[in-house]
């Protein structure tokens, strides 16, 4: 069985990885980890200085994350776009819309100003949402036509079997994490087993979104192997399918990020 993996959401540059980043990149690679995602958050540049630890790929993204709203300033919308011009192969995020943070017009802003970024630049973009899906979208509307065919990643997916199909139709494909280990996310749950499993993306939001049974500990992309685990178990497919179907999700993902042969991840 193909044990290929794809951490399509692994916050590595966070200081909590400062003190054994090379050791928890190896733990991943031990566990079938030969890509990493890594968003960005802020104005500032990835800590990781190598584009490979312990023969795991790694990938970037840049954006301005509702989390840091205070710290964002108008000038940091050109910081991303320098960033988009240095970089060929950054996508654009995490971004989005947060109902749970505050400055909400300011995020709205932020989060538009963004996306037209992703528009001009034809990147991928990654999408946080809380209690804010219906909003991402209104403001997304115009955009959706001229964004890249493979339009992005909805980042922790949490929603109905109808919002799931919604994104997948409009080319995005939902980032399935910890979440779904929990079994009183019934909804989440029923909305990855519904949905074509061509449209999903393993993920771990390391160091945060810890796993049932790991609450109160620091997420490690190793932990994808445990997320897989838990999508074999709510899928009708089998887990050769699964994990086989999940790679090649991947090398879409993959080869938005960069012309990358396969074989070298």
């Amino acid at each position: 069985m193909n044990t290929n993996l794809f951490d399509s959401h692994c916050h590595l540059d966070f200081e909590s990885f400062d003190d054994d980043r090379e050791e928890v990149v190896k733990r991943a690679y031990a566990k079938g980890v030969h890509a990493i995602l890594v968003p960005g958050t802020r104005r500032k540049t990835p800590k990781i200085s190598s584009d490979k630890i312990s023969k795991v790929a790694l990938y970037y993204a840049v954006g301005l994350h509702p989390y840091f709203i205070d710290e964002h300033q108008s000038d940091d919308i050109a910081w991303v776009q320098q960033q988009l011009e240095t970089h060929a192969n950054y996508w654009v995020g995490e971004i989005g819309l947060d109902r749970t943070c505050h400055q909400w017009d300011k995020q709205c802003e932020l989060f538009e100003q963004q996306v037209k970024l992703a528009k001009n630049y034809q990147r991928p973009v990654i999408l946080h949402h809380r209690k804010s899906q219906s909003d991402l979208l209104g403001i997304l509307a115009p955009y959706l036509d001229e964004l890249p065919q493979f339009k992005g990643i909805l980042h922790a997916f949490s929603g109905s079997p109808e919002q799931a199909q919604d994104w997948v139709d409009k080319g995005f494909k939902l980032g399935v994490g910890g979440t779904i280990t929990y079994a009183r996310a019934k909804k989440t749950r029923a909305a990855i087993q519904a949905v074509p499993l061509s449209a999903l993306l393993l993920e771990t939001d390391a160091p945060d979104m810890p796993l049932q049974g790991f609450q109160g500990k620091r997420n490690e992309p190793a932990q994808i192997a445990e997320v897989l685990s838990a999508l074999i178990a709510l899928r009708s497919e089998s887990a050769a399918q699964v994990t086989e179907q999940l790679w090649r999700n991947s090398q879409t993902a993959i080869q938005a990020l960069a012309s990358v042969d396969s074989a070298t991840c």
